[in-house]
């Protein structure tokens, strides 16, 4: 049973890990609409490895390019003038600012993470704050989109904007959230087009998800954890997969479709929580 429920919630971690519907909040529902016992904060963090390592396959040229420039910055930063002149054609600057767009963005999710990690894994997973954040944050990812001027694209950003979505990402912290939902929110604010404010957000997660995934491991490989090392691990290679799709098929909607569907879909889905909540069906 525990390996069919860890294909099932690793589908479900790829399916929801790059929309804007929180892939925690998922992983907490579904289980109790089922009748499973929760996975856990520490299940989730470790099955975000496989969907990441998908956003890392699918911009892995860009990511190249990304690195090799902040690296080659940090060179020239350290060498005379001459040899500064010498290589600053061999890398884009735009690339070595977006490494420092991640890094500095990166910040506040890890800071309040490693502070908040006890609260985050415990009285975060209350299906009313689960509820009440899938509708509040659809309601702000619908002004959000709506408001937005669009005009701007990653070429665009600047510290500024890396700092504000960097703040919003570590607003995910909360389940039902949505990293990404909160990181596009914050860019469709800022100005930056749909296909902009999602490429940003996945980049930016990678090093937070991937810190927390590492850091949660060992305590989710434990024996006598809720499913087991194997089945764990089972579900981060089916996320990975069906992440990969995933990702895909969301850049491709973005060049011509709106949030429309998912904003409806996550109010829908915190409204359903709370009615089950109410009538005693569920348990927070």
């Amino acid at each position: 049973m525990e390996w069919f429920q860890a294909a099932v919630l690793g589908v479900l971690q790829g399916l929801t890990e790059f929309l804007p519907i929180s892939s925690s909040a998922h992983l907490r529902i579904y289980p109790e609409l089922f009748g499973w016992e929760d996975p856990g904060a520490a299940f989730t963090a470790v099955t975000q490895i496989g969907t990441e390592s998908a956003v890392i396959l699918y911009f892995a040229r860009d990511i190249g390019r990304i690195v090799t420039a902040w690296f080659r910055s940090l060179a020239n930063g350290r060498g005379g003038e001459s040899r500064g002149r010498r290589r600053r054609a061999t890398y884009d600057p735009q690339d070595a600012r977006m490494g420092w767009f991640v890094i500095i963005g990166t910040i506040p999710i890890g800071l309040l993470g490693y502070v908040l990690q006890d609260v985050i894994r415990d009285d975060f997973r209350s299906l009313w704050i689960i509820a009440t954040t899938l509708v509040v944050l659809g309601v702000i990812l619908g002004i959000a989109d709506r408001v937005g001027r669009k005009e701007r694209t990653v070429a665009d950003l600047n510290y500024r904007d890396a700092v504000a979505i960097g703040f919003a990402q570590a607003m995910a912290l909360i389940p039902g959230v949505s990293r990404s939902g909160a990181s596009i929110s914050m860019g469709l604010f800022l100005g930056l087009d749909r296909a902009a404010a999602a490429r940003f957000a996945f980049l930016l997660a990678i090093p937070a998800v991937l810190g927390s995934g590492i850091f949660e491991w060992p305590g989710a490989m434990e024996e006598g954890s809720v499913l087991g090392v194997g089945p764990t691990i089972l579900a981060t290679v089916i996320a990975f997969l069906v992440g990969l799709g995933v990702i895909a098929w969301l850049m491709a909607w973005l060049e011509k479709r709106s949030f429309a569907p998912f904003i409806i879909y996550r109010i829908a889905l915190g409204l359903f929580t709370f009615a089950m909540l109410a009538t005693g069906t569920w348990s927070a």
